[in-house]
């Protein structure tokens, strides 16, 4: 990307911060309902990551550090459950559907809608840095590839919490529990150095091109 390109792209990202942080509060997930705590989702081990990560994260390697730091999991409070509740709707209503394909003329590519559009990954990683600017913990924010309903490739954000692993999704604006979404789990990022770790014994996508 050129240098005009990115600066343009840093200002509609700057943009778009500001209207989603001041954004009101959807109805549906409020102050009072905190989720259920549930099991966390485990870890069969290693694995590789996707091909259009390892890219992404020579372009923005902020966006994959791993801070051991940092905790892993996120105490809910009202506050942070109403903060990820509106940032995940806003994200939601704001950035328009492209597939990679119709946006960048490749079958994937991962990026943070800087334009406005993109497809399931772009939602989840702008997510992940506005909730990361107001102060949650990137290391327990963790992009996770599951199987969806149709069968394909689907890249959700995966909050872990104490109570619970979390999902946070484009084709929903409800906050579910990991086991309530229907999505096989493939793999996510690893929370203790910048790889990847299996969620199963699936076999995972190469790719995660849905809107």
């Amino acid at each position: 990307m050129r240098s005009t390109d990115r600066s343009r792209g840093v200002v509609k990202t700057a943009v778009l911060i500001a209207s989603l942080l001041i954004a009101p509060q959807a109805s549906g997930q409020t102050l009072a309902a905190l989720p259920q705590a549930t099991a966390l989702a485990s870890v069969a081990g290693d694995t590789k990551p996707i091909p259009a990560w390892v890219d992404f994260c020579q372009r923005y390697a902020s966006e994959c550090a791993v801070d051991a730091g940092e905790p892993d999991l996120i105490s809910l409070s009202p506050r942070l459950w109403q903060t990820i509740s509106t940032i995940n709707r806003s994200v939601n209503a704001r950035i328009r559907p492209l597939t990679d394909q119709e946006h960048w003329g490749v079958p994937d590519r991962w990026d943070l809608a800087e334009d406005g559009s993109g497809d399931c990954e772009d939602y989840q990683l702008l997510k992940r840095k506005l909730l990361a600017e107001s102060g949650l913990p990137r290391r327990a924010m963790r992009m996770t590839v599951v199987i969806d309903e149709k069968g394909e490739g689907h890249a959700v954000l995966m909050l872990r919490t104490d109570r619970g692993d979390l999902v946070l999704d484009n084709k929903t604006s409800a906050v579910l529990p990991w086991h309530r979404t229907g999505y096989t789990y493939i793999k996510r990022e690893s929370q203790d150095a910048v790889a990847w770790v299996s969620l199963g014994r699936a076999v995972g996508p190469l790719v995660t091109a849905n809107r």
